[in-house]
């Protein structure tokens, strides 16, 4: 390719053309004359103008070189051609560069990342089995704290004064209605003496009248506590459409009256008979409680092997005996229990402790095996006539 570069020339000034005035928008910029004779001034013939030369290329400067980073040493290879390119002489604008260009740098290889087992924010954590699993979080260290029996904590001491259980009385002390000495405690785990006067609002007492208990005539196959293979928990019987129809309570069953409602004790699956649910938590520890004394009676059909009618006739004195005292359950000695025959084929048990499967275990230490169980008094509350899967409330005069 050829680039041809001349200067332009100058238009001959016309007599038609007005004057230019000086800096005015159409004045024209001089252009530099090529020959130094005037074909205008008289004596002097007019001369053939110079031949027009072609004026040396310009090279391409770039203004920002001097601000542009450093170059490369494949960019430093090619100045000789970009030179060939600008310059006037045509061979040399196409002669192909004889020196070799540098070869092009190798890429830089990648630094491989360590790969630890440990998790951090430089580094990555290799994927693994163990890993991948769920954290579970440390265990909180466990400070067990001496007990101070001289200054128990207010929510026990009302226990302890029988006044309502410590679920009753930490509500009672967030709301307020505790007085110790005359002055009001809000405080959660606050701490007393034992010779302070404690007193208990009015609030607290309504709060307490309010509450139910109920007494339930469990049918087999149900559960006292949470369900549990598939059977259903004895709560689900109380209903309206359950509900005695010889009960003079004259209440009706409304949804807060199941709030709160748990049982006061146990019954097996494979046992009937009377279960208490109260929401009064002094009667739920004066049932269940850690020092409660309170009688449960039962009455059980055993067996003993192969004979199933008058057992009672060939049954030892001696284990009677073992059954009224003297037997141990996980190797912890059970309390003295009154035991007597009721018929030839039935027991009378009266106990002042509930253990797990408590009678049934005792009558396999003695060789026998029972085939009914049912409890027919707690305390001074009798079954009755109740029948099973209905219920009642318990009167404000009765008592346990």
């Amino acid at each position: 390719m050829r680039i041809k570069l001349t200067a332009k020339r100058p238009r001959p000034a016309s007599p038609d053309r007005a004057p230019v005035r000086p800096g005015s928008a159409t004045a024209r910029k001089p252009v530099k004359r090529t020959h130094s004779t005037d074909a205008t001034q008289p004596g002097h013939p007019p001369s053939k103008p110079a031949p027009r030369q072609r004026a040396a290329a310009t090279p391409c400067v770039n203004a920002s070189y001097a601000q542009t980073p450093p170059k490369t040493a494949s960019e430093r290879a090619k100045p000789a051609e970009r030179k060939r390119r600008h310059t006037s002489d045509p061979i040399a604008m196409h002669t192909p560069s004889t020196r070799t260009p540098a070869p092009a740098p190798a890429p830089a290889k990648k630094r491989a990342m360590p790969i630890t087992t440990r998790t951090t924010r430089t580094t990555r954590t290799r994927v693994t089995p163990e890993n991948t699993q769920p954290r579970t979080p440390p265990k909180p260290a466990t400070v067990t704290m001496p007990a101070n029996t001289d200054t128990p904590r207010l929510s026990k001491r009302l226990a302890e004064l029988g006044l309502c259980s410590r679920r009753e009385a930490d509500v009672w002390i967030e709301n307020g209605w505790v007085l110790v000495d005359g002055a009001c405690v809000n405080i959660l785990g606050a701490r007393v003496r034992r010779e302070q006067k404690i007193e208990v609002s009015a609030n607290a007492h309504a709060a307490q009248a309010r509450c139910v208990t109920i007494l339930l005539h469990k049918p087999i196959g149900y559960v006292s506590g949470q369900p549990e293979d598939d059977h259903q928990p004895a709560m689900t019987l109380i209903t309206p459409e359950n509900h005695w129809s010889d009960d003079h309570s004259r209440l009706r069953l409304v949804p807060t009256h199941l709030r709160k409602l748990a049982p006061a004790g146990r019954l097996d699956i494979d046992s009937t008979g009377l279960i208490v649910f109260t929401q009064d938590g002094r009667i739920a520890k004066q049932l269940i409680g850690e020092h409660s004394g309170i009688e449960k009676e039962y009455l059980v059909r055993v067996t003993q092997g192969e004979q199933t009618r008058d057992i009672a006739q060939h049954f030892p004195e001696e284990k009677l005996a073992l059954l009224r005292n003297g037997l141990s359950l996980d190797d912890i000695p059970l309390k003295p229990a009154k035991v007597s025959w009721q018929n030839g084929e039935q027991l009378r048990f009266v106990l002042r402790e509930g253990k797990k499967r408590q009678i049934r275990r005792m009558c396999e230490l003695v060789g026998l095996e029972v085939v009914g169980l049912k409890r027919v008094r707690i305390g001074q509350i009798t079954l009755g006539a109740l029948p099973p899967g209905q219920w009642r409330y318990l009167q404000p005069n009765e008592l346990f």
